[in-house]
């Protein structure tokens, strides 16, 4: 039997972030305000924001910490309630408990995405709306975005898993109001631990800048993207001055070092992770076990894992398949099957009741994980693939054989 490819491991740092960090080394200068201009963490901020589109970045210690100054920026008033998908990771309704407000879950598809009756359901009476585009699945953001502006609800955009992905052409996480990134190990830009919001609102902006630690006057060491006019900036970040509580969740150089050599590299991650993605996705839709939710018209992605459904298995027959993957060397997790998993909303005890949510319940009981990072090659992919499909023969066979 061919062993499966190591799918843990991280992509190498690129040399030029080596250079850097022994740069730092010998400087001691870790902390992101110690440089008069130009800290590590001002340039990834400048060089994220040139490579969106976008005016203004902040670059914070976590995407949770991205999350939470995004709802702290908008001003929302305490308990305000914020609209999210059931289907996302713990971190987002804890960011939004963390910021004083109420998180009202909405119902997922078996495609992973919001389920749109019940969003225009819920939608009335909610403050704003936190959009995760779980696992880089992205929900129908032309009719997300077209509700929330007749209803003048405000929309962040958790794209933790989503750099690079397009919606009709237009990049994820710059469609809402604020766009959230994650640095953490297992996504596109790695720096262990970080996190970037993007925008183009200066007014949003110097609230989260202030917000994120800038004390006394070291919000003078933020900027518009190079070529922008900064002058708006300057006036409401002297507007906020010494008007907001300081969280201090600020991004290091360190982490900054090591996220901004891996800016150059997202275009090829991309194409890498979308051509992994897909071959290993046509390869198991031929078995009659497995089946992966195809994207939608305008949603073209860029997948950093592959997400599939289990098709006629029972509860056993799906904790057995778990077991067939990983003896043959490839870890599959089931969203619902997985103990404590944190994206499985019912284990968010920390909310109080939780609502009765049966469509998402139902997918997360089937709905299979596994990564597949860029990194891999077509033959590894491809082993991937053949070790998924024996798995589920290993357990639907045995099955067949007992029914005879």
């Amino acid at each position: 039997m061919t062993l499966p490819p190591n799918v843990y491991d991280a992509e190498p740092i690129p040399e030029t972030a080596r250079v850097e960090i022994e740069r730092l080394l010998s400087s001691g200068d870790l902390f992101r305000y110690t440089a008069s201009e130009d800290a590590p963490v001002t340039l990834l901020e400048t060089e994220f924001a040139e490579m969106m589109g976008v005016r203004y970045a902040l670059a914070v210690s976590s995407c949770s910490a991205a999350l939470f100054l995004s709802l702290r920026a908008l001003d929302l008033p305490r308990g305000a309630r914020v609209l999210i998908p059931a289907f996302t990771f713990a971190a987002v309704p804890s960011s939004i408990v963390h910021a004083d407000c109420v998180p009202v879950l909405c119902e997922c598809g078996d495609n992973y995405r919001i389920d749109l009756e019940d969003f225009h359901a819920k939608l009335p009476g909610v403050d704003a709306v936190l959009i995760s585009h779980m696992r880089g699945h992205t929900s129908d953001m032309d009719a997300i975005m077209a509700a929330c502006e007749m209803a003048g609800v405000p929309v962040i955009e958790d794209a933790a898993h989503s750099l690079g992905t397009l919606w009709n052409g237009r990049k994820i996480g710059t469609i809402g109001r604020i766009g959230c990134f994650s640095f953490q190990s297992y996504k596109l830009v790695n720096s262990g631990e970080g996190g970037i919001l993007i925008t183009d609102d200066a007014d949003l902006v110097a609230r989260a800048i202030i917000m994120s630690g800038a004390y006394e006057h070291m919000w003078k060491k933020h900027k518009a993207r190079r070529g922008e006019n900064s002058n708006d900036l300057v006036e409401a970040l002297e507007r906020w001055q010494n008007r907001l509580p300081l969280y201090n969740l600020r991004l290091s150089n360190m982490s900054a070092a090591i996220a901004r050599a891996q800016l150059p590299e997202v275009a090829r991650r991309v194409r890498d992770g979308r051509r992994n993605h897909d071959l290993v996705a046509s390869l198991i839709e031929g078995s009659p076990w497995m089946t992966v939710p195809a994207k939608l018209e305008a949603e073209k992605r860029a997948p950093d894992s592959l997400q599939f459904n289990l098709v006629g298995l029972s509860d056993d027959e799906t904790r057995a398949f778990q077991d067939a993957a990983a003896a043959r060397g490839v870890k599959v997790q089931v969203f619902g099957m997985s103990t404590d998993n944190a994206r499985a909303f019912w284990n968010w005890q920390f909310l109080g009741d939780l609502p009765d949510l049966p469509k998402t319940k139902a997918m997360l009981m089937r709905a299979c994980d596994t990564r597949l990072p860029a990194r891999l090659t077509p033959d590894q992919c491809e082993t991937v693939a053949a070790a998924l499909i024996a798995a589920a023969e290993d357990v639907m066979g045995e099955v067949m054989v007992y029914g005879t």
